[in-house]
């Protein structure tokens, strides 16, 4: 991060279920009590580069994978007369399912999240990597629907809108679901719900799931048939296929196309696709399966691009198909920080069978746009800068962890006023945290923090998050002499330890204090900046912790400020 002194990234003013990994438990609950006043936050910058794009020269009539970089995974994509909508999965994020906007597939805004109220869903006492699971997002005769799993916080449900920006209604339960990734079809006047879960009887090998379809009231969603089991295991179970998972059904020149995913969300993830004349089955698998997969190309080819899966498909209005998908980019091995991304790619219809992408193929870093369209400045594979005074407001992309902070935060022309809640990052509450996504693999951070008010005992700063026994910090508190205590913080597996730590004479610090964060894939170096100086802070760290292949669970990480209190007596 010092290498950028004196850029604009500174203010020197201011359930182990399908085909998943299982996060590692969270230590017991820590209580704070809350610190006399708030801290005042005054600015937040990021700047992130993908050097997978060095060699590549920018085009602005293509589009660039990912189309949505950082922790947005398992895609989702209806069409309505206003253009395209996408929904992600957040887990136990708050507010959780983000909705997207394309009018050209090609530049996408975020309108809203459809959990965006306080009572919706409980996610208190879960892991990070628990919550909403993959949602689906469908639209019908003026109404948008979103059907999603609530893991650990009773089941499958549904919400509508008739405007995708919100609000969406409370959720509506859907008792009969079971299991994960319910989606809707609907099919002259009547609906069906499809999803995964155990297959009838015992399982067969560690991963055998079932896709399963019933049908439903068309109005209600609620069960009105039996259910059915139209995919055992997988394309061909003699071959003990695991996690048959998100499943899709596509309606096409008499045909009735599901397609799923297969193989787990880790490198074996695949995306299979087979059809049936009759919604209810038998369903025959195609003959190129699977129609999307990085599985089957060399682990050392540079700036892979691994673990696709878990599509689904669009029409546009010329009549051409398109996937979105999950894909991961690793910087070593399967470690990679940035969670699963959003990747698109056209889908090849000519024949009778769709393909995304032939085998043995890279999943591409440019492909062109529909209609010649261009790529706005924000929209950017290869970097982002971002800054904000907190003039702007929380905005949609702050997140906080499992619940609302309420009136422990307000956005004032200040800055940000953040207040101490009774919980920390290392229990299962809501501390006072407010997160944004860490969009690529080379990322520098910074905030910035009034001096005067950072509390006397307790700390407040900068902490870079993937879940509560895996995260990084560097936080302040005002010493007993005015002097300013600073800390450099891990937990790599369990409870937060003290790398480093240094004290400030009350001359050097000012009303300024800015915290740095400069990650470079598996590196990750602190630092801040007092009175126009900036020094490092501790050794270099080992960023491979944030990674899901130490941590567990689907997230990406996460950075932003955080303030905790004293410990309760």
């Amino acid at each position: 991060m010092l290498k950028k002194y004196g850029s604009a990234i500174f203010f020197g003013s201011m359930v182990g279920l399908a085909g998943c990994q299982t996060e590692i438990e969270a230590p017991p609950e820590t209580h704070s009590e809350a610190v006399s006043g708030p801290v005042i936050f005054t600015g937040v910058s990021y700047e992130g580069t993908n050097p997978a794009f060095d060699s590549l020269p920018m085009d602005r009539t293509a589009i660039e994978n990912p189309v949505l970089t950082g922790f947005y995974p398992d895609p989702s994509i209806t069409k309505s007369d206003d253009g395209y909508y996408m929904v992600h999965s957040t887990f136990a994020f708050f507010p959780g399912l983000p909705v997207f906007h394309s009018e050209d597939l090609v530049n996408w805004t975020q309108v809203g999240n459809a959990i965006d109220r306080e009572g919706m869903l409980d996610f208190e006492g879960l892991g990070m990597s628990r919550g909403v699971f993959a949602p689906t997002i469908e639209y019908h005769e003026g109404t948008y629907y979103i059907l999603n799993t609530c893991v650990d916080c009773e089941g499958n449900f549904y919400l509508t809108a008739t405007d995708p920006a919100g609000p969406w209604s409370d959720p509506v339960w859907l008792p009969d679901v079971g299991g994960i990734d319910p989606s809707v079809f609907f099919d002259q006047g009547k609906a069906y719900v499809i999803n995964n879960d155990a297959p009838v009887g015992e399982p067969l090998y560690e991963g055998h799931r079932a896709v399963w379809i019933r049908e439903v009231n068309p109005e209600t969603l609620q069960s009105i048939g039996d259910a059915k089991v139209i995919i055992n295991g997988g394309i061909d179970i003699t071959q003990e296929p695991v996690w048959i998972e998100g499943p899709h059904i596509y309606a096409k020149d008499g045909w009735y196309y599901l397609s799923a995913a297969e193989g787990g969300t880790s490198v074996n993830h695949s995306q299979v696709i087979l059809r049936s004349r009759d919604v209810m089955g038998p369903y025959t698998p195609g003959p190129n399966n699977p129609v999307l997969t990085q599985r089957d190309l060399p682990e050392d080819r540079p700036f892979p691009i691994t673990s696709a899966g878990h599509a689904d498909y669009v029409q546009d209005d010329e009549g051409n198909w398109w996937a979105v998908f999950l894909a991961v980019q690793p910087y070593e091995g399967n470690h990679y920080n940035t969670g699963r991304e959003s990747f698109i790619l056209p889908v090849d219809w000519s024949g009778e069978w769709p393909v995304i992408l032939p085998a043995g193929e890279e999943i591409p870093r440019h492909i062109p746009s529909p209609a010649g369209e261009d790529m706005d400045d924000g929209q950017s594979a290869r970097g982002l800068s971002w800054a904000s005074d907190f003039s702007d407001g929380p905005g949609f992309e702050w997140m906080s962890l499992r619940a609302p902070l309420g009136d422990a935060v307000s956005f004032t022309e200040a800055g940000l006023e953040l207040t101490a809640t009774d919980a920390t990052v290392e229990g299962l509450g809501t501390p006072a945290y407010l997160a944004r996504r860490i969009k690529h693999r080379d990322a520098e951070m910074s905030l910035s923090v009034d001096a005067t008010t950072l509390p006397e005992s307790g700390k407040a700063g900068l902490v870079v998050f993937q879940n509560a026994t895996h995260w990084m910090s560097l936080t302040a508190r005002e010493g007993n002499d005015g002097s300013i205590e600073l800390m450099l913080e891990q937990a790599n597996g369990g409870e937060g330890e003290i790398i480093a730590s240094a004290t400030l004479p009350e001359t050097q610090v000012g009303d300024s204090l800015i915290f740095l964060a400069d990650m470079s894939g598996a590196d990750i170096q602190f630092s801040y900046l007092s009175n126009g100086e900036a020094q490092t802070m501790g050794p270099q760290l080992d960023a491979r912790g944030l990674s899901t292949q130490t941590a567990g669970g689907f997230i990406g990480a996460v950075y932003g400020p955080y303030v905790e209190g004293d410990p309760a007596p």
